[in-house]
């Protein structure tokens, strides 16, 4: 069985004894998922579900005028130092970014945040399509920071992220986009504009963020909610060649762990932006120490845990969103 992703060095894990007990907790903790063999299902069985639609796309709102973002286009290949001392940017990140408390290091405004981010080693300014803005910095002064903001100049839009290595008990690297224009406090990440997704992607691979990190995202409320991973990571194009079967599986498996380790995170800490906590709740130990004995090994197994895990996920997200 493969251990827990790297990434998440900094939780401290109590062992998981499964006992005659702990099976009377089954019922509650698996949702009324039957465990017991009489079902019939091989151990590396996963049960059957039909496929869920996707997600609709997220309504920004609020757009920012175009002429208000227009000058962005004059910064294009310049340091994003240079945008940064432009009074018409700061009154942008002021529309962009909520207010709220923010933990990078210390409880700081997300505003001061991603200043202090954004000045640290600058990228060029990247613009796409005459309407793709892309302002980001290589690194932050500590914890590994980084920081983003972009802007699409046609709809009006401003997203921006925060990617660092907590040190506050938290599912660690972490990666929080926000934007004043969301509302929405359930969300994936299929339901951000795909252009803006492109642009993140090619920003993380060049400042070496993980491809599968844990991700939150931080709406006009200022509270911070799990940016479920959604991405099925054994798709591919048709052109392409697919992808190892057990290499793929395994991150789709680290991908449903990592949201369901921050989902446990924030239903602890009440959604607080700038939240403490020092390990999984003994619940959610104990949980997993039941999935893992339901599903297994051998070959099924990934696919049981994926499953099991993203049921787990929405059942304690579900009376979170608000």
């Amino acid at each position: 069985m493969r251990s827990l992703p790297q990434s998440f060095r900094g939780f401290r894990f109590a062992a998981a004894l499964v006992t005659a007990a702990q099976f009377s907790l089954c019922g509650i903790l698996f949702g009324g998922i039957l465990m017991s063999r009489a079902s019939g299902q091989a151990a590396g069985d996963a049960p059957q579900a039909p496929p869920e639609p996707p997600p609709p796309p997220v309504v920004f709102q609020n757009p920012i005028p175009s002429d208000q973002l227009a000058f962005l286009n004059d910064y294009a290949g310049h340091p994003a130092s240079h945008v940064m001392r432009d009074k018409r940017f700061r009154n942008l990140m002021k529309t962009a970014i909520p207010r709220t408390e923010y933990h990078y290091g210390r409880d700081m405004p997300l505003y001061d945040t991603s200043q202090t981010l954004l000045d640290g080693p600058p990228l060029p300014v990247k613009v796409r399509e005459g309407r793709y803005v892309t302002v980001a910095s290589h690194g932050g002064p500590y914890l590994n920071g980084r920081g983003l903001l972009w802007f699409d100049i046609k709809e009006g839009i401003a997203l921006g992220a925060v990617f660092f290595h907590p040190v506050n008990g938290e599912p660690t690297p972490t990666l929080a986009i926000f934007s004043r224009q969301l509302k929405e406090t359930s969300l994936s990440m299929s339901q951000l504009p795909p252009a803006f997704a492109d642009d993140l992607s090619h920003w993380a691979r060049t400042v070496n963020i993980p491809f599968i990190t844990t991700r939150y995202f931080i709406p006009d409320n200022g509270k911070k909610y799990v940016l479920v991973h959604d991405e099925d990571y054994c798709a591919h194009p048709d052109n392409m060649p697919a992808p190892p079967e057990d290499q793929c599986e395994q991150n789709n498996a680290d991908a449903a762990d990592i949201d369901l380790y921050a989902a446990d995170f924030m239903a602890q800490t009440r959604n607080a932006a700038n939240a403490t906590a020092w390990m999984l709740s003994s619940a959610q130990v104990t949980w997993i120490g039941l999935r893992n004995q339901r599903c297994g090994v051998g070959p099924g197994q990934l696919s049981c845990r994926i499953q099991l895990t993203r049921q787990r996920t929405r059942t304690i997200l579900v009376p979170h969103r608000k």
